[in-house]
Order: C-alpha cells, then structure tokens, then sequence
C-alpha cells in the first residue's frame, strides 16, 4: 500500500510540473504578443521599433508551488504607494503560506474595490512582490502575479513565480504602478519569471 501511495504522489507530482510548464508556455506567448503588437506593447514609441524579445529566467519548476490560502475578512481598505502620486484604494484578501527550497514564506494577496463593478476584472487578485534580484537581475520596485477568485476555492492556491512579470512602468515612466506593500517583500531570490526586455542596439 505505501508503494502505491507514494507512485501515486509521483504520478501527481510530475502532472503538475507538465501544467505549470504548459501554462507558462502560453503565458509568454501571451506576453510577447503583446508586445510585438505597436497597440498594446507599453514599450515607448522609439524602444517599440528596437524590440527583439522579453528576457526570462529559465523555467524552473521548483518555483511553480502549492500554497495554504488563510482569509483575512476583516481588514480596512487602505491606499497604496504607486511609482507616481496616484494612491488607488486596495483590500488585503488573505494570505499564501508555501515553501520554497525549504524555507517557509508568506505573501498578502490584495483586491480592489474599483474593479468590483468591471465586468473583466471582478474577480481579479493581485499579488505585487519584492526578492533580493531586485535592481540586480530584475526590476528593482518589484514584480506582479496575477489570480482569480476561483482560484481561491479550495483554500490551496498554485503560485508559479515562473509566470511573474513587470509592472508597466518598468518599460514605460508615463504609467503609475503600485509598489509592493514591505509585508510582500521576500528575504529570497526568486530567480523566476520575467527580467526585462531585449532590445537592439
């Protein structure tokens, strides 16, 4: 019986690794539509014309993980910081518990009650973090992943920092960005998602 339970844990294992892998193949091919596209790349006019490519880390599926969803129902809307003097309303939702490389770790999810009232976006997580490659490796205010409320059902939410990519303004200073809150500010190197962008010289 235990052989069993523990090929079983193996089968699952490996079909998530291929789910997280699947998912990011589509999300950068999502994002790098996006910005080959002159419409809605955030790239300034003259970096639009010198686009080659968005620069990733390697997949590494160590950083797709399962994490514990803990509600917060009670907390107060607050304003946060942004990279200009713009200060949107946003309402911590809850918290992921998950380990990465051994180390246990949290981060705060938010939501904003603007978006309740937009159809797309109703039901939009947003998830601004800080690591140590910032302004090394990545941008130095932090980076985003986004979820959705269905995501939340089961109390297990999948984090995969393989998908995390740059607020706009990393690309573009004419947009306003939210600056992750210091409780999201991890004491690691999350050496996943995106760095940046590859231009031409």
């Amino acid at each position: 019986m235990r052989v069993i339970i523990v090929i079983l844990l193996l089968i699952s294992l490996s079909s998530n690794a291929q789910d997280c892998k699947s998912e990011w193949d589509t999300f950068i091919m999502k994002q790098t539509e996006e910005f080959v596209n002159p419409e809605t790349s955030p790239l300034t006019a003259n970096d639009k014309e010198k686009f080659v490519s968005l620069d990733y880390y390697d997949y590494d599926a160590s950083y797709c993980v399962e994490a514990r969803f803990e509600r917060t129902p009670d907390e107060v809307p607050f304003k946060m910081t942004t990279s200009t003097d713009r200060e949107p309303v946003y309402l911590k939702y809850g918290y992921l518990h998950f380990t990465i490389h051994e180390q246990s770790l949290k981060l705060a999810v938010y939501q904003s009650p603007d978006l309740l009232d937009n159809p797309e976006y109703s039901d939009y997580i947003f998830l601004p973090f800080g690591d140590d490659t910032n302004g090394e490796e990545t941008y130095g205010s932090g980076r985003y992943i986004d979820f959705r409320l269905g995501d939340f059902e089961n109390g297990v939410v999948r984090i995969d920092f393989n998908k995390t990519y740059n607020p706009l303004c990393a690309y573009n200073h004419n947009y306003s960005c939210p600056r992750p809150p210091v409780e999201n500010m991890l004491p690691v190197r999350i050496e996943a998602g995106v760095k940046g962008v590859n231009l031409k010289e």
